[in-house]
């Protein structure tokens, strides 16, 4: 039971994480700064959703 939950939470942050990038590559920022936010979330997961979320660019 333990590595279904697993499965499906890991799931759900993959999609989570895939969703990020993909809001990152349609953002208006920069294409350095594109390249960067998504290095950040591909190496740090965790810690690069949350400083996407509070810094990252908007629309």
């Amino acid at each position: 039971m333990g590595i279904e939950v697993g499965g499906l939470l890991g799931l759900i942050w993959l999609i989570i994480v895939v969703w990020a990038i993909v809001k990152v590559a349609k953002s208006s920022a920069g294409g350095l700064a594109k390249l960067l936010w998504i290095l950040v979330l591909l190496f740090f997961p965790l810690l690069g959703l949350i400083v996407w979320f509070l810094l990252g660019p908007k629309g």
